[in-house]
């Protein structure tokens, strides 16, 4: 008997080391990060599958910025929510994020 053991799954990478400065707390430590999924083999990632869009996140308040260190509105930040972990966008209701799946 075989059995295979494979799926997609997400991958939060580091795209630029440069620090930069969080407009919410002024920390130096905010960062240019993009969550990838890759195609998996028994929970060991093998090949990019797509590639997500870039956010900043700031690893002292985790605030999330979009790609060029906005903060989103209070009216943006309602009807579009994101994980704090990864920034994706994802439904209100959610208890856990569905590409990283930490708890929200």
């Amino acid at each position: 008997m075989f059995f295979f053991i494979g799926g997609i799954q997400p991958k939060t990478i580091l795209v630029d080391k440069q620090a930069r400065s969080c407009s919410a707390c002024g920390h130096f430590e905010v960062y240019l990060k993009r969550v990838d999924h890759y195609l998996s083999l028994f929970l060991i990632p093998l090949f990019p599958v797509k590639k997500g869009t870039p956010f900043l996140i700031c690893e002292n308040c985790k605030t999330v910025l979009d790609g060029q260190g906005y903060r989103l509105d209070a009216e943006q930040a309602l009807a579009e929510k994101r994980c704090l972990h990864c920034g994706r966008h994802i439904d209100p209701d959610f208890t856990f994020c569905p590409s990283c799946g930490k708890a929200l």
